[in-house]
């Protein structure tokens, strides 16, 4: 037994060192500015009802409650990416509400180029470009320039009306809001497809494919989140937002030789002439059909360092 003893005694010293650290009291994070957080990870409040785009979501069933729970978890807890769309949503929301009124639109599809971009001018591996992810094809349907000088997908206005004259079309074969949003992921015909196979005209009856599932509950997750951003443990004071950027029209109805030539002229770098025009895809613009084209100047010299406007390149 004596041989033992030394093990014992050290076996007793590691439990009692693991149970006074365990006991001791925690002191609360404090963060920089007006926030104080004590972090902690935590089931998080699904609401008793919800809509999207005047819709009932039915969360008294199970699947669709529990939908929304994993999309709130998946979208809350990724908090890097979720804060950095709070904070760009103020210099583009905006803009995006505008035209989607204009055309009878709900507001709720604010939430489908922050879930298919991130808000951002990029191109998918399938091709799709812009805020709103329009293939070639669909976007010259819907009235845009595609070409090698100019294109229009890149525009976050004319992306915008494009995506809302393709809405409207689906809602007048479709009659849903919600399955019209499962139609931008889905194409409005397979989408009808499903609906006559399975007997169904109600979203949340159908079986769709699970891409385009959690298509629809991220859709309701971030609308949720950026309703209420506090409830989801995201805290931004009145400065953290990145706000709109001023700017002034030039109308252009001849060609550039060199739009670098053409940025100094008026004062500013070819960076930022790309940053607020990146539809423009050469460093000139032929423009054979003298076509007017609308160029954005900003009314200020924005320094390219800034924090903020890196962030949206």
């Amino acid at each position: 037994m004596k041989k033992y003893l030394p093990y014992i005694v050290s076996f007793i010293v590691i439990i009692g060192v693991f149970l006074w650290e365990m006991f001791q009291p925690r002191e609360k994070v404090y963060l920089p500015g007006t926030n104080v957080q004590n972090y902690k990870i935590v089931p998080l409040p699904v609401p008793d009802t919800l809509s999207f785009a005047g819709e009932a979501v039915p969360l008294d069933i199970f699947y669709v409650k529990e939908a929304l729970d994993k999309e709130l978890a998946v979208n809350t807890y990724w908090h890097s990416s979720t804060l950095q769309l709070i904070r760009k949503s103020r210099r583009w929301f905006p803009l995006i509400d505008s035209v989607l009124l204009a055309d009878s639109i709900p507001v709720d599809f604010r939430y489908i180029p922050l879930i298919e971009s991130n808000l951002s001018n990029v191109k998918s591996p399938a091709g799709a470009v812009g805020f709103w992810q329009l293939m070639k094809g669909t976007a010259r349907d819907y009235g845009l320039e595609v070409s090698k000088e100019v294109d229009e997908r890149y525009n976050v206005k004319k992306s915008a009306e494009a995506a809302a004259r393709y809405l409207k079309k689906s809602y007048e074969k479709l009659h849903s809001w919600t399955l019209v949003a499962a139609s931008y992921n889905a194409g409005i015909r397979r989408i009808t497809s499903l609906m006559e196979k399975q007997k169904a005209n109600n979203f949340y009856d159908l079986l769709v494919p699970d891409e385009t599932n959690r298509y629809i509950y991220r859709i309701l997750a971030v609308k949720l989140i950026f309703n209420h951003p506090e409830d989801y443990g995201f805290y931004l004071d009145d400065e953290d937002y990145y706000e709109p950027l001023p700017y002034h029209v030039i109308k252009v109805n001849h060609k550039v030789d060199k739009w670098a030539d053409f940025a100094k002229a008026h004062g500013i770098t070819y960076r930022l002439l790309k940053y607020f025009n990146p539809w423009l895809r050469q460093f000139y613009l032929k423009n054979r059909k003298k076509k007017t084209y609308r160029v954005k100047i900003p009314d200020e010299p924005y320094d390219l360092t800034n924090e903020k406007l890196r962030k949206e390149e």
